[in-house]
This record gives C-alpha cells, structure tokens and sequence, in this order.
C-alpha cells in the first residue's frame, strides 16, 4: 500500500521529518532519550544527536533536561516541542487529505502495469 511521507526541509539546512517527530512522541511518552531510543532500535548516542539537532535547529529547545531528585531525572517535550509535533503531525493530515486521490491512482496503475516476468 503506498503511503505519503512528510519532510520539511528548514532554513538554515534543518529537517523535519517522521523519524525526528516519532522520536519526540516516545521521548514525551517515556521521558527519556535513552528509553525512546530502544523504543525505535536506535542507539543513545544517535537519539542523543538527533535531540541536540533539533534542540538547536529552533530558537528554544524541543527538549529538556528534567532534575533528578527521589524519583529521578529524565527528559520532557517543552510547549514548544509538543507544538512543533502537532504541528507536524497537522500538515501530515493535510498532506494526506490533499494527495489522497492522487496516490490512489498511482496504486490503481501499479496494480494495471504488468510486470517484467509477465
């Protein structure tokens, strides 16, 4: 089944993409990068690099540091970071809604083109 996948490309050479927002969902869900790696099959270290990036792609962090103490630390979307996800995830909705009838058509002709062994 085909699908659409949304990346905004951002000045000055910043991405936005389906990965970056899932990542942010979990780190919001679990609070922690560490957890929301093992959660995507990624390593701390890319999870790590990929929050500090989008932490300094925005004017404010999408991400932050929670105080340890009893119940230990972790890490939090800030207003600005749930912001950026639903934001995201509206023009996904859009996009979607905007290229439905178009995509069902490549499928239809995916579906109609005979292929090589035949």
């Amino acid at each position: 089944m085909a699908s659409l996948s949304v990346r905004i490309d951002l000045a000055p050479g910043g991405r936005l993409g389906p990965g970056k927002i899932e990542l942010l969902e979990k780190i919001a869900a679990l609070g922690s990068i560490s957890a929301a790696g093992r959660e995507m099959d990624m390593s701390y270290r890319r999870a790590w690099e990929l929050v500090e990036e989008l932490n300094a792609l925005f004017p404010s962090p999408l991400v932050s540091a929670r105080s340890g103490g009893r119940h230990g630390g972790g890490t939090a979307l800030t207003a600005l970071g749930a912001c950026v996800v639903a934001n995201y995830r509206t023009i996904e909705q859009a996009a979607d809604a905007a290229t439905r009838a178009a995509v069902a058509e490549l499928e239809a002709e995916l579906a109609a083109t005979p292929t090589a062994a035949e």
